[in-house]
């Protein structure tokens, strides 16, 4: 589990082909990797990967063919941008909501407009996914948790205070990018056990 509080911005080093799949190598020299072990989960993107390999300030994962289908992975270049989280101990502060690292879908940045000091970012998610995201709700975008503002269809809107674009991705985001979207855990089992 993580919180979506992003803990450092790392680069990707590569994305290299292997049997089939892709060994994702990022730069991580900001995360605080004391004690990241081989087989520990972090949170790349949003998306829970495992440790493989560890290099100096490189951590190295392996990304599956499902993985790269469902979420905005597989487009990553190198020197590309990605959100990192280690994954909670029990005793850690939850800051933001709690976030498995599981993508739901992939969304769209439809907009960006100032908001006094702030930014009010629009995006679009898969119409199966809009069920999931409700006004003052939490949302998972690339690994960092958010509160929804408002919900019109499939589109939704977030502010973003300086300090959160200045430390994750978002600095990096335009109009028409791809992000990885997490929905609220519990929206997901109410709706299950709704259905019976």
């Amino acid at each position: 589990m993580f919180s979506g509080i992003v803990q450092a911005v790392g680069k990707v080093v590569s994305m290299q082909a292997r049997g089939g799949d892709v060994r994702l190598v990022a730069d991580a020299d900001g995360l605080d990797s004391a004690g990241v072990a081989l087989g520990d989960s972090i949170c790349v993107a949003g998306v829970c990967l495992t440790v493989v390999a560890i290099d100096a300030a490189h951590l190295a994962f392996d990304v599956s063919n499902e993985t790269l289908s469902r979420t905005s992975l597989g487009a990553l270049q190198p020197g590309s941008g990605v959100n990192l989280e280690k994954a909670l101990r029990l005793a850690d502060r939850l800051d933001g909501h709690l976030v498995s690292g599981h993508v739901d879908g992939v969304g769209r940045v439809l907009s960006i407009e100032p908001d006094a000091r702030s930014q009010r970012w629009t995006f679009e998610v898969p119409a199966e996914l809009a069920k999931y995201i409700a006004g003052k709700g939490s949302v998972c975008i690339d690994g960092t948790s958010l509160t929804v503002n408002e919900v019109d269809g499939a589109r939704f809107g977030v502010n973003l205070i300086p300090h959160t674009v200045a430390v994750t991705t978002f600095r990096d985001r335009r109009v028409g990018d791809a992000v990885n979207i997490e929905v609220d855990l519990i929206a997901r089992y109410v709706e299950r056990l709704l259905r019976g």
